[in-house]
């Protein structure tokens, strides 16, 4: 009797045992390296929901992590550290794109060569060559070129025509010389959306952890009055301590 229920034992056993497993598939390089940039968009995310709602974001990405993760990924790629991606890059109109400075600094930052030759109001001159290349590329922008596209009666236009004439003549020259540095973000801000930003920001109080992860208060609507420039903030009001260099709303006519 105990055989047989020994036998029976086996048999069931047997029977359990899974059949025609597979073994488990070996990592590639490819998926190994998803792996890892999942992980960085996670801890990336995570950054995002603290940042943004504070100063230190710009309008466009202001209170949509999401886009703010995006942004910091895209960034990396360029070589840009989180910070620094945040005062860089713009969403205009739905697509991601770099301020002039930006672009500058990453073509200068792979080696690359821009010089700008002259800059009025009325006429713009750069020249750039690639790293290790004896050519030089000129790019010229006018205000006669930016009249042809119909840009001369937008704001920033009017406003600061010599520096939407050197931002015109970055985004142009960048792409001649080094295309590659871009990784898919060939256009400039001030091309997508017409704005104009500036290179002087106002002194603020030192950095601090706390400044970094809470959330940044509320401003009292108030009108400018000596500040140099200003930031609509909603319902006709103006925010002249905003980070974001002038007052310009994404232009929707293109």
């Amino acid at each position: 009797m105990s055989s047989e229920i020994a036998q029976r034992d086996e048999n069931t056993v047997a029977t359990t045992e899974p059949t025609n497993q597979l073994p488990a598939p070996t990592p590639t390089e490819g998926s190994t390296a998803l792996m890892a940039w999942a992980q960085e968009a996670e801890l990336a995310y995570q950054m995002a929901q603290k940042l943004a709602n504070t100063s230190f974001v710009p309008q466009s990405l202001r209170g949509k992590p999401g886009d703010i993760t995006a942004a910091i990924l895209a960034g990396s790629e360029l070589g840009l550290k989180p910070m620094a991606t945040l005062k860089s890059i713009d969403v205009i109109q739905g697509t991601p794109a770099l301020r002039a400075h930006a672009m500058r600094a990453v073509v200068q930052k792979q080696g690359h060569e821009i010089e700008l030759v002259e800059s009025t109001p009325e006429r713009c001159v750069m020249r750039g060559r690639r790293k290790g290349s004896d050519t030089w590329q000129t790019v010229e922008w006018t205000t006669a070129r930016a009249s042809q596209l119909g840009l001369l009666g937008k704001g920033e236009w009017k406003k600061q025509p010599q520096t939407m004439l050197v931002a015109r003549a970055t985004g142009e020259l960048c792409r001649l010389i080094a295309s590659d540095a871009l990784h898919g973000m060939p256009y400039v801000s001030e091309e997508l959306g017409g704005v104009a930003h500036a290179e002087i920001v106002p002194q603020r109080a030192p950095l601090s952890v706390a400044a970094l992860t809470a959330p940044a208060a509320v401003p009292e609507p108030a009108v400018a009055a000596s500040a140099d420039y200003s930031v609509q903030v909603g319902n006709g009001a103006w925010d002249p301590d905003a980070d974001d260099s002038v007052d310009w709303q994404p232009d929707t006519e293109q």
